[in-house]
């Protein structure tokens, strides 16, 4: 079975979010003091075929100038959307409402993990990501992302 007939079946809301997003990203530690902020260009692809459910690609831009980019592949497996690449680990799967959630471990950070919800407005133009970073058990900031389909 195709990749997009499988995702259909198992995390149907994932592919509402097919396209590109642009937004601001804010990380926040735990009284609310911005820590960061970044304007972000998310592209979220859905092959049909190959290894590969998912592949989402990433650049942050920062005041400054700087830049940094991402490309995430990830495997459609037991239900969910799985991670494995070079600064982090874990899966994604969809709530009964249509919420998507991921548990993500990081490798660049040792004890470190976040717990990510995505919700989609009910227009499908404008969605809100909200990540809880851990470090060894502890919750330490918070990331906010503001998004608009473009």
């Amino acid at each position: 079975m195709a990749n997009r007939a499988r995702l259909a079946e198992t995390l149907p809301g994932m592919l509402a979010h097919e396209g590109t997003w642009e937004g601001e990203y804010q990380h926040v530690d735990l009284a609310g003091t911005i820590l960061d902020r970044h304007s972000a260009r998310i592209v979220c692809e859905f092959p049909d075929g190959g290894p590969y459910a998912y592949i989402q690609h990433n650049l942050f831009t920062w005041p400054d100038g700087r830049t940094t980019t991402a490309t995430l592949p990830g495997v459609l497996k037991d239900g969910m959307l799985w991670w494995d690449v070079e600064t982090f680990h874990g899966k994604a799967w969809q709530s009964g409402d249509g919420l998507i959630l991921l548990h993500l471990i990081r490798k660049d950070l040792e004890g470190g993990e976040f717990f990510e919800m995505i919700v989609l407005g009910s227009d499908g133009t404008s969605r809100a990501r909200t990540w809880h970073w851990f470090e060894n058990g502890r919750l330490t900031k918070r990331t906010l992302c503001n998004e608009r389909r473009v």
